[in-house]
């Protein structure tokens, strides 16, 4: 007799072979009865392995899904089709850029190149590990996400800030998203390490799900009171669409 792990592990291969499945499908593939096979469904999806986007609809791949897959093999093929986007990159602007991913509630720097053009500049952070909603980023990511997920990866009614002007609510990360959504890119002044401001976009997969997020960062002293960062946001954005170009085959341009 399998055990409910095991029943949920194939309930998420059964989603990722076919894109998409019904409470009704999952029993009878299962022989369970619907209201296990209901549970099993709602337990995969609170883990963020399929998702419903409509109450009584089919389910499908969810983010964790992607995460998986991308954690598995991408990181290196990611790097590889950043690489000589984030050179250009820092040879057009002059500053330090960066390539994150979404872990959780938290954005991990796993490119960086050390900006060239002036002496005081932002070091490279491969490895850090920071709040998603405390760096540009990681808000640009979770500006992709629905609010169902945006609540699955940060819950609770407070967010945890580390820098002076982190958000720390959620009517704030909403308002800050909504902007981010609008405009296409995200700004930090501030938010995380203190005294950078940096501005970032996302690498989305052909779903829509953030794979990835391109970053400029510069010390808050050269970036004044931002105007100087969204005049960064265009290279930023397109150097973004560059890597997704490249992630999914096409011509980098």
């Amino acid at each position: 007799m399998l055990s409910s792990a095991e029943h949920a592990l194939r309930v998420v291969l059964l989603v990722t072979e076919r894109g998409k499945i019904t409470v009704s499908e999952v029993a009878a593939e299962l022989s369970v009865g619907v209201s296990t096979a209901h549970r099993l469904l709602a337990t995969c999806k609170h883990a963020g392995f399929v998702r419903q986007d409509r109450s009584g609809g089919p389910y499908t791949i969810g983010p964790a899904v992607y995460e998986i897959a991308f954690a598995t093999n991408a990181a290196v093929s990611l790097k590889d089709a950043a690489a000589p986007v984030l050179q250009d990159l820092r040879a057009e602007v002059g500053e330090t850029t960066s390539m994150l991913i979404l872990e959780g509630r938290n954005v991990r720097f796993v490119d960086s190149l050390e900006g060239h053009r002036h002496s005081v500049r932002v070091t490279p952070r491969v490895g850090v590990v920071l709040p998603a909603h405390c760096t540009s980023g990681g808000k640009a990511m979770l500006a992709c996400l629905s609010e169902e997920e945006l609540r699955r990866r940060l819950p609770g009614h407070r967010l945890v800030g580390v820098g002076e002007r982190s958000i720390r609510t959620w009517p704030d990360l909403t308002a800050e998203l909504t902007r981010v959504r609008r405009r296409g890119w995200a700004a930090n002044l501030n938010e995380g390490d203190p005294g950078i401001g940096a501005v970032g976009a996302a690498v989305r997969s052909g779903t829509g799900e953030p794979r990835a997020a391109v970053v400029v960062a510069a010390p808050l002293a050269r970036l004044g009171t931002g105007r100087e960062l969204a005049a960064l946001a265009p290279a930023v954005v397109e150097a973004a669409a560059r890597v997704q170009r490249r992630l999914r085959g096409a011509p980098a341009g």
